[in-house]
């Protein structure tokens, strides 16, 4: 079922990523960075949903694979684990591939783009191999550090593969929401890197009140400020899981472009605002 959540909300979506506050009547208010906790509220009551729309990050960077607002595209399903909704998100990867290849062919030779097919199932990798295999390469890189862009490219040539998913990301790495692994180390989340660079993320979510509101606090989030949230699992909620994709960075790579800004109408980054 597609939903729609508001833009406009009353807190972070997530931890880690700045945010566009604005004034909001008497209150502030923030442009939302991910429909992250309405997709999940949604997906109690309807099992499976989607949403597209735009997202926001205050984020002061100014490199070709980010934006300040781009368009995202959500999943949220009930009674499914990571490994269920990555599935989902290879298949749809493969599929998106298969389609721009036999309907656009003459854009691409145009590009001058030979996109290759996505052959299924990907190669899952963990975030220790990952580390390791950077560090055989002569990379210095320090476990529970997210990886930059360059180190990403690197991976995607040391596993040999167009696209692959990273898996068992260290807990503090990822979302107050993401689900720790029995370690308590690890949660159950993955990227899926393509042709070099990380399209999607996503992560089996915490359904259970007690310990979102742990995470919460771990993460130096206030409980009371995401209390609609974490109330809509008291009525009782299954375990669920979902990813979001980037589609500007998707399509940047699918076009073989360098800069993510030739993959959008009007983008909008640290320096541009017009048109």
């Amino acid at each position: 079922m597609e939903i729609q959540p508001p833009v406009i909300i009353a807190s972070a979506s997530e931890g880690g990523a700045e945010l566009f506050s604005l004034k909001y009547f008497e209150k502030e208010a923030f442009l939302a960075q991910s429909p992250q906790l309405y997709k999940q509220m949604c997906a109690i009551a309807f099992e499976k949903v989607f949403t597209v729309l735009p997202i926001f990050r205050a984020e002061k960077f100014e490199q070709p694979t980010h934006l300040n607002e781009v368009r995202q595209m959500d999943i949220e399903e009930s009674f499914a684990t990571d490994v269920d909704v990555m599935k989902v998100l290879e298949e749809y990867v493969a599929h998106c591939v298969k389609t721009v290849r036999e309907v656009c062919g003459e854009e691409l030779r145009r590009l001058g783009q030979e996109l290759e097919p996505v052959s299924l199932p990907l190669t899952r990798m963990s975030y220790s191999q990952a580390v390791e295999m950077l560090r055989k390469s002569g990379e210095e890189i320090e476990y529970g550090v997210d990886f930059s862009k360059t180190q990403e490219k690197k991976l995607a040539g040391l596993v040999g593969r167009k696209a692959f998913f990273m898996v068992d990301w260290p807990l503090e790495l990822k979302a107050f929401y993401a689900m720790p692994n029995l370690d308590g180390k690890t949660c159950r989340a993955f990227d899926l890197i393509y042709n070099g660079l990380e399209v999607s993320s996503g992560t089996q979510r915490i359904h259970l009140p007690s310990l979102l509101i742990e995470r919460l606090k771990a993460k130096g989030l206030n409980p009371d400020n995401f209390k609609s949230y974490v109330d809509a699992f008291r009525y009782g909620a299954p375990y669920h899981s979902g990813w979001s994709i980037g589609l500007e960075r998707l399509t940047m790579k699918i076009t073989g472009r360098e800069n993510i800004r030739e993959a959008t109408m009007f983008p909008r980054d640290r320096n541009r605002i017009t048109p």
